[in-house]
């Protein structure tokens, strides 16, 4: 699959988020070489958006937008949305509108995940971003946030491996999922949605996760949530025996790359598909806990919007890595929109051909 990038403006995120660079997997698109599709993915935590055109097996992307929005912001303690978090995410919705006003689309896609699954006035929300923005969103299964996460990441994974581990740290939730590589395309044998992610987990402890008993005690709260996965799946006997990777794809995950590479300011193109040693993982873990709050505002990597969410996916990481301590993690800087897309572009091909057959039978009559 190829998946590239131009050098559309992307809406900066405190320090961390750059304007895109080409990809050695993402040649630039300067011109619109075929339809358009837009995939949209309204998280707990961030608004995401990308425009792209096909590009052989994959697409060339033409625009991208990420903006902090916080939209599942106190929903643990109320069970609702909130007004503030419902206007920001309208906001950057509108944003997106805008930007895709300018450039005709095929089809558009819009996905939203935990927060509005979760909250008991995320319909009606949904209901307000159609009147308000046109955007018709629907709220996927924790299912199908793995399945398109491994649609989207299946290009990095090896293909000398029997088994990988594919997680995803999200703002709400975290999706896991256990993949079988044998016999070409990757195939997910097993999937779980876990209610925690770097948005619940930083409300429920708060400052507590900046010191080290604190920090233990939200990896052991995870470890326990993961363990009936693994009793279902036992992937540490897997992972004992050999041949099984783990792949991570999450802002956590791509902070700690970034921190391994000892990058000045993030970089996608020195991130997507590193694969990291456990010790280097391990470092870059270090690193950024012994910074501090104080000191993760000024990283590069973090920046003010993500400070508060740092640690909480570094104790997500560390309770997958402790209890699936593999050897090395691949780090993947895609995610739910790339496998929309994707989709959308593979169910248009398929509509095309049967289009042209037809009109082909018709010709031969």
């Amino acid at each position: 699959m190829t998946l590239l990038h131009d050098t559309s403006e992307v809406e900066p995120v405190g320090q961390a988020v750059l304007p895109q660079t080409t990809l050695p997997r993402y040649p630039m698109a300067r011109r619109n070489h075929g339809p358009a599709f837009a995939a949209l993915d309204l998280g707990t935590n961030n608004c995401r958006m990308l425009v792209a055109t096909p590009h052989a097996e994959g697409f060339r992307v033409l625009d991208s937008f990420s903006r902090i929005v916080r939209l599942g912001e106190g929903l643990q303690a109320t069970g609702r949305l909130c007004p503030e978090a419902m206007d920001r995410a309208i906001g950057a919705l509108e944003a997106c509108a805008t930007r895709l006003a300018r450039r005709p689309v095929r089809q558009v896609r819009a996905i939203a995940t935990e927060a509005c699954r979760k909250a008991v006035n995320g319909r009606e929300f949904l209901l307000r971003v159609k009147q308000e923005t046109g955007f018709d969103f629907g709220v996927i299964s924790g299912r199908e946030e793995a399945e398109l996460a491994l649609e989207s990441c299946a290009p990095l994974l090896p293909t000398d491996g029997r088994r990988a581990l594919l997680f995803d740290i999200g703002g709400g939730s975290t999706e896991l999922a256990w993949v079988r590589l044998t016999g070409g395309r990757p195939e997910l044998i097993g999937f779980d949605s876990l209610p925690v992610g770097v948005v619940n987990l930083a409300e429920r402890w708060g400052d507590a996760g900046y010191c080290a008993v604190g920090f233990e005690a939200m990896v052991d709260d995870v470890v326990q949530r993961l363990l009936p996965f693994e009793r279902v799946h036992c992937i540490g006997r897997e992972i004992a025996a050999g041949g099984v990777r783990l792949l991570g794809t999450s802002g956590t995950v791509t902070t700690l790359a970034g921190v391994a590479l000892n990058l000045e300011r993030y970089r996608r193109p020195a991130v997507d598909g590193v694969e990291l040693a456990d010790h280097e993982a391990d470092n870059a873990l270090t690193a950024l806990r012994a910074l501090g709050r104080e000191g993760l505002l000024q990283h590069p990597c973090v920046g003010p919007d993500r400070v508060d969410f740092v640690l909480p996916g570094c104790a997500v990481f560390s309770a997958i890595t402790r209890l699936w301590p593999a050897p090395s993690i691949i780090v993947a800087d895609r995610g739910l929109r790339e496998g929309v897309l994707l989709r959308l572009m593979r169910a248009d091909r398929q509509k095309q051909g049967r289009h042209d057959g037809r009109r082909r039978d018709s010709c031969r009559q």
